[in-house]
């Protein structure tokens, strides 16, 4: 796979469409002046911020005082609800014209059905959007180039490894396909439960997939012929990435069809699984729970020989079409846009700030960054697969929860996967 930025592959063909629309919303958003009182100070406004990362309170305490030393006038008030269920109660609270002033916006086409539906507010010429790729904007802009969200940070997946195991018991990071299945039965062997992964939240399989179906289906070269048309999820790599995908879990914890998030990230944290196939996000949450964790990562080698990384950008923070207090809300969006929100972001969250030129003192976490810029490959589900009803994201997460409970095979997945999708995914349909 030949290297390239790690913007190009998160961009979803249904939103590679000439910008011609952007001049459809010209009135400027930027720099709102605030009401005043009769003695010209600027009035109080309260604003709320709905999110799914319940984890961030404290983090965001800290973003929310940085941007109070230069706008007083403005409360925040952050108000998280629990990733599985902050869909639902978003969708509940918008649908009925209330909601938060402020959110985060599901990236791609999950967050674009918001706004297709009138709940987004278009921020098109918000100050600080132009530094941006434009590949990371079309995370939350539309085919006819309106804009909705401010890109917050790139996520990526790869595995990360407990430094001490693998020091313990004389084991290297794989660099091929072989040594990674290799280095699984030798910790097998020694006792050692290899990966820390469940099978009872269906998002964390498709998660899975990401991580490893790259490295089996040959990564950009499936996906941009998937686009393309010319495959589908009936070629025999992508049958041997769902095969491959079943044939792990014998490296999963005992218990992994209980096992949900909480606990596979406590398995970890705690020493008690050698390996975390997840997201970057979770560098601060298994390093807050054990400060000691000597925490490795590396991208998963391909059959093919060459390293995968599977990079998007996770979600943006958008205005609520009903705010009463767009203005306001304008503002705290300028201000996402800035280095110091930036530099402050990649401090306290130790995430990859979707702000160009931002780095960070983490030196995993910079490793990780420049990762995603030579070995990036797209999270497909997330990127291209959140449309049909059930999306074909959420469809493959069922089946594989039912090949892993012996209801399916990998062929049988494959097929409906391949099913739902052309449905409604164009090129499928040629």
């Amino acid at each position: 796979m030949k290297q390239m930025n790690k913007w190009l592959f998160l961009l979803p063909l249904v939103l590679v469409v000439a910008l011609v629309g952007c001049s459809s919303d010209k009135k400027s958003t930027s720099s709102p002046t605030p009401d005043t009182d009769d003695k010209g100070n600027a009035e109080k406004v309260s604003l709320t911020i709905g999110s799914w990362r319940t984890e961030d309170v404290a983090k965001y305490e800290k973003v929310i005082a940085l941007f109070n030393e230069q706008h007083p006038e403005i409360n925040i008030s952050f108000n998280p609800t629990k990733n599985t269920e902050y869909n639902t109660v978003l969708n509940t609270a918008l649908q009925a014209g209330e909601g938060p002033d402020i959110f985060h916006l599901r990236p791609y086409a999950a967050g674009l059905k918001l706004a297709e539906a009138g709940y987004v507010e278009k921020i098109n010429g918000l100050n600080g959007l132009s530094a941006y790729p434009e590949e990371a904007l079309k995370a939350s802009r539309d085919e006819e180039g309106n804009q909705y969200g401010v890109p917050i940070n790139l996520s990526s997946t790869q595995f990360f490894y407990n430094k001490k195991i693998f020091k313990d018991n004389d084991l290297e990071v794989p660099t091929t396909w072989d040594e990674f299945i290799a280095l699984n039965d030798k910790l097998l062997e020694k006792g050692i439960t290899p990966m820390a992964m469940g099978t009872k939240e269906s998002w964390l399989l498709s998660l899975m997939h990401g991580i490893v179906g790259p490295a089996i289906y040959e990564g950009n070269d499936f996906y941009q012929a998937v686009l393309a048309g010319e495959k589908d999820f009936t070629d025999p790599k992508f049958i041997e990435s769902i095969q491959v995908m079943n044939d792990l879990k014998k490296y999963f914890p005992a218990n992994s069809e209980g096992l949900g998030m909480d606990d596979i990230r406590t398995l970890f944290a705690l020493g008690e699984a050698a390996m975390f196939p997840l997201g970057s996000w979770e560098i601060p949450v298994v390093l807050e729970m054990n400060p000691d964790l000597d925490l490795g990562y590396f991208p998963i080698p391909s059959k093919a020989g060459n390293k995968t990384v599977t990079t998007w950008v996770d979600g943006s923070f958008a205005i609520n079409a009903n705010s009463k207090n767009k203005d306001a809300a304008k503002v705290f969006l300028e201000f996402l846009t800035t280095k110091e929100f930036g530099e402050l972001f990649v401090k306290e969250f130790s995430m990859i700030s979707a702000i160009p030129g931002i780095t960070s003192d983490n030196a995993l976490l910079n490793d990780i960054s420049k990762s995603t810029e030579n070995e990036a490959t797209p999270y497909m589900w997330v990127t291209n697969f959140t449309g049909g009803d059930p999306t074909t994201k959420s469809l493959l997460e069922s089946e594989l929860q039912g090949m892993y409970l012996g209801q399916v095979t990998p062929e049988e997945v494959a097929a409906k996967v391949q099913e739902n999708a052309k449905t409604w995914f164009t090129p499928f349909q040629k």
